[in-house]
Order: C-alpha cells, then structure tokens, then sequence
C-alpha cells in the first residue's frame, strides 16, 4: 500500500459567523455569491437545500454541486497535485480537506463532496492501486476464483480506512450546516471493471470476455465487492455524509440487458443494506451510460437519479415520473462558453427537469481547462433559478 504519511500541516481558510471563507483565491468570489442559506423544515429543524431536494421535499430552486468539483481545472488544486501523488492527496485528511474546500469556498455549491477516489475501499480488500501520473489507475488484477477467494471482507473500516473518518466529520464541521456533505462510491460493476482489467480500458475486453465467457467469476466478485461497498456507505455516514452518491461510471459498456443482470442486483444490495441501517440518508444513482437504459434505471431505489449529458432530461422526466428527484445534467462542455450562454443552458435544464425535484449538476465530471469563473456562473445561475411551483419564499 502506498503509505499516506502526513505532509505537515495544511493551512485552511477558517470560516467567519457568517459561514463565508475569506482566506485563498476564491475569496472574491465567495463574497460574491454569499453562503447557501438554510431553512427550516416542517419539522423544525434547519437543513441544507440540498439535502432536502435529495429526500424528495419541495424546494424552491434546483440545489448545485459538480462532480468533480475539487480537481485540475482549479489552479490551487494544481499546487497539491503536481506535488504530491494521488494517494498521498486522498489519503492524508489535510490535503483531502483543503482539496474538498477549495471549489466550496471559491462557488459555495449547495453540496462539498469529499476528495476520494471509487478505489479508495479496494485495498481494505486485499486489492492494491496506485495512479500514475500520465497513465491512470493501475489495479492489482482479479483474474480468477482464487483471486475472489482470497478477498478480504470489510469488517473493521475504521481499521483499514481511518483517514474517511477524519475527512469527511471535519468537512461536516468545517460547512457547519451551510452545505451538504456528500460522500461517494463506485457502484460494484465499474469497480470490477477496473480490477479486472487492471487499469482504465476505454473497450473493457478482459472485463466482458470473463462477463461472456465465465459469469459465475464476475457474478462471485460482484457478490463481495456488494458487501463490502454497503460497509463502507455506512461507515462514511456514520462519519458525516448526509447524502451518497453510487458512481456506475463503466455503466456505457453494458446494453440493459446486461445492466439488469451485472450491475443493477449488486446497487439494490448495497441500496437495502444501508437503508436498513440509515433509512433517513438519500442515496443518489448515477450511471454514465444511462442513455437507452431509463425503463432499466426506473426499477432503481435510490433516491435520486443521476443522468449524464447525453440523455434527454424531459425523456428522463417522462420515464422516470415526476415525484422521482433526477440530477444532472448539463454537458460540462458548456462550461467552455459565455457566461449568458451557461446561464441559458442553466435555465434549459431545469426546465425540462420539470422545475421540481431536481439536483443541477453537470452530466459528467468538470474536465482540466476550465475557465474557473465559469464554474462560478454555473453556480450564481443555479442559485438565481427559481421552481415555478416554489412555495418558499427566497
């Protein structure tokens, strides 16, 4: 395991009364959109907007956040990265902190997602990665029904994950209430694909030739990382998450077919387990590749649904019903353009999302190059939006 040794102290903006951050490059920026504002609920008590449109409560504007919100585009993310390598970031609570920070403290999004990776769990179960600069993920491989056998299970992720706690039930302190706190995992199919393969492969050949030629392999490692992954939802709730999102990011190499059979079964496990254990939590879908697969991510449970750019939000809406809360899903690539045009597309989306139960988010992940400000007018358009059905006062 790549160690996660400290990097010395990491020096943090602290938050005023009022909740707004006034130290680092974001400074102007937070002033200008001001802190997420609370409200209280029907049962008297005081939660984020987010938090409520993901627990399906009527809300008086579509809530924002980004995947991958903290990275690359931002030039302070940059400073940690090219320094230090990615475990030692996600792994070592300061640099994590200040990394899961920086966009909240620059934008104030209604949510701050923690900084992580889906592989984080995978060497608590006996399977080792590292990224490599340039290249990507690289997986130690799942091969065979030994490999599955010789998995470790999950039992004791204060253990063998004790950095997820002080990450995210310092960010819960540190939003104090002004955000929600999201934390997040890879749905069991897309983090077999990576074990599997042993790295990103855009064809998945080693992956659905086991799928096609040796089912009862995958179904086996499925089974485990299932189990495993409903442990670490809990675990991340039990240590401040208020909202999770499941990322089914390899979702685009199965046809529905094969999505009700190799991955679909395995979210449900994980969505009854925490349930079970956490019923007040919502938990988010998100499939890339949900394009041709909304009958198919109908049957899901979760509380909310994810889209990517490429499915059509009123298809999406049509399909899915109108008390089901979708998020997404404007394509990041507009995140490129002016800022009226942004603030357009802004407005086109949360209007074929019905203006009601609905998370504003982009259909994919912010990609290196963004103009930073543009993630700013992302934001102030969402917070300008208003449901035409709103019964809240702004």
């Amino acid at each position: 395991m790549v160690p996660a040794t400290r990097a010395g102290t990491v020096t943090r903006a602290t938050t005023k009364g009022d909740g707004r951050a006034w130290t680092g490059r974001g400074c102007a920026r937070a002033r200008r959109s001001g802190a997420t504002v609370t409200r209280a609920t029907a049962n008297g008590t005081s939660d984020p907007i987010l938090l409520r449109a993901a627990r399906g409560e009527d809300v008086e504007r579509s809530p924002v956040w980004l995947m991958r919100q903290a990275g690359r585009y931002m030039a302070e993310f940059r400073a940690y990265s090219t320094k230090y390598g990615f475990r030692h970031r996600s792994e070592t609570p300061e640099i994590a902190i200040e990394l899961s920070m920086q966009p909240w403290r620059a934008y104030k999004p209604d949510g701050v997602i923690m900084f992580s990776d889906i592989l984080t769990p995978l060497p608590a179960l006996g399977i080792e990665f590292d990224v490599v600069k340039g290249k990507g993920p690289v997986v130690h491989q799942v091969k065979s029904m030994d490999d599955v056998r010789a998995m470790k299970t999950l039992d004791d992720p204060e253990k063998s994950l004790p950095f997820v706690r002080e990450i995210l039930s310092s960010l819960r302190k540190e939003i104090d209430g002004q955000s929600t706190m999201l934390g997040f995992i890879g749905s069991p199919w897309t983090l077999a694909a990576y074990a599997m393969e042993g790295s990103s492969d855009r064809h998945l050949v080693t992956t659905k030739q086991i799928m096609t030629q040796n089912p009862e392999l995958l179904h086996a490692f499925l089974d485990k990382l299932a189990d495993a992954l409903g442990v670490y939802v809990c675990y991340q709730i039990e240590s401040g998450a208020q909202v999770v999102q499941i990322f089914d990011s390899w979702a685009h190499h199965l046809s529905p077919q094969q999505f009700l059979e190799f991955s679909h079964p395995y979210n449900e496990r994980i969505i009854a387990y925490v349930k079970e254990r956490h019923p007040e939590t919502p938990l988010i879908f998100h499939a890339n590749g949900g394009c041709g697969k909304l009958n198919e991510l109908k049957k899901s449970t979760a509380d909310v649904i994810g889209l990517d750019w490429n499915t059509s939000m009123v298809d999406a809406r049509a399909v899915l019903g109108p008390d089901r809360v979708l998020q997404g899903n404007m394509d990041p690539m507009y995140l490129f353009a002016s800022p009226e045009r942004i603030k357009q597309e802004v407005a086109n989306c949360v209007r074929d999302a019905g203006s009601s139960k609905h998370i504003l988010n982009v259909g994919h992940g912010v990609v290196q190059g963004t103009p930073e400000e543009s993630v700013g007018h992302f934001c102030d358009a969402a917070r300008a939006s208003v449901h035409k059905n709103a019964t809240l006062a702004r």
